[in-house]
């Protein structure tokens, strides 16, 4: 018994110690695709400029900042501080992050609170993202760049399913589409050099984009000739179809209770999408009414950009990068409005 008992001892051993080397070099693999995934994060420009635009803020003197625009990349492609301060004599900044979701934005919007008061804080509402349960690269990429790990932990907490808790603790699987998308790129560099390939003229850059200060990324490409027909994201997109998401909704409400208690002015605006993609879009006043509704309901001021565009004629596809984000010709000529509407409509 005991020579069996020994051998069972042996093979216990030997097991365990299989295991213990396994799971050794799958953390050895796994730690180094994290490095190199997180590493290909960094060479995104869009995070670059998140990074910038967050870096920028903390370094402000606390309490000179009056008004606040967070939202999506469809707030930081609308809203350019130097026009609105030019016109109001404010000192505003922009803040959006890409895909930013409500419950990002109330965290985002914590933050600033721990430094300003702003009078004045304007979010931006783009429906795609107000129907999501939750998108967890749009909180990383706040992640990146906020420098509060308390309330990064409370985030987690209150907002991340528990499935996505785990894939965020694992670089290798957090950065995994952010890396794929960087190797994507740059083997299509590679090949078209070696093949001495060129891209279609209509779908080559056309301008510029920089960061350009207060939170503002400077762009005046103009839409590719694809995204009037072929690529436009918005060809099936149905308004009758649409809702909010309730945890969404819940933390718009969050919003609104936290600018009521530190006596700021909420303003909810819907940026403009271009002229072509809104010719695509089917029954955009069902998303125009549920928003207006919910905004009318909560006593804060709301403009959606893509009713006052009909009405009004305000904007060509040439004031567009793409289908749905204005370059910097549209921009003037969205934030000269909006400043003048600000002006009339805001105490």
């Amino acid at each position: 018994m005991q020579g069996h008992s020994s051998i069972s001892n042996f093979k216990l051993i030997g097991l365990i110690a299989k295991t213990a080397l396994f799971l050794t070099i799958v953390y050895i693999i796994f730690s180094s695709a994290g490095r190199s995934y997180s590493l290909a994060a960094e060479e995104n420009t869009i995070n670059a400029f998140t990074s910038q635009r967050m870096d920028e803020f903390y370094d402000q003197p606390k309490n000179n900042i009056d008004t606040v625009f967070i939202g999506s990349s469809h707030c930081y492609c609308t809203f350019d501080p130097q026009i609105i301060d030019g016109y109001l004599h404010t000192n505003s900044w922009q803040l959006g992050t890409p895909s930013q979701h409500p419950d990002t934005s109330y965290y985002l919007l914590r933050e600033v609170f721990n430094y300003q008061r702003p009078k004045t804080v304007v979010m931006e509402l783009y429906w795609d993202v107000m129907d999501d349960e939750f998108e967890p690269k749009q909180a990383d990429s706040l992640f990146e760049v906020l420098r509060n790990e308390k309330l990064k932990e409370e985030y987690i907490s209150q907002v991340f399913p528990t499935g996505d808790k785990v894939k965020y603790a694992i670089p290798a699987i957090r950065y995994q589409q952010e890396y794929f998308a960087y190797k994507a790129k740059d083997m299509e560099k590679e090949i078209e050099e070696k093949y001495d390939l060129t891209k279609n003229e209509a779908e080559k850059d056309n301008g510029v984009e920089y960061y350009q200060g207060k939170g503002y990324v400077y762009c005046d490409t103009t839409m590719s000739k694809s995204e009037y027909d072929k690529t436009n994201q918005f060809k099936y997109f149905n308004g009758s179809n649409w809702d909010f998401n309730s945890t969404q909704k819940k933390y718009l409400e969050k919003i609104i209770d936290l600018c009521k208690s530190q006596g700021t002015e909420l303003i909810f605006v819907t940026a403009p999408v271009a002229n072509v993609s809104m010719d695509f879009i089917q029954n955009y006043s069902k998303v125009n009414q549920k928003v207006s509704e919910f905004a009318q309901k909560n006593q804060v001021a709301y403009i959606d950009y893509n009713i006052i565009n009909k009405e009004e004629n305000l904007l060509t596809n040439e004031n567009f990068r793409d289908d749905a984000h204005l370059n910097d010709s549209g921009v003037k000529i969205v934030d000269n409005h909006f400043a003048q509407w600000l002006k009339s409509n805001v105490d």
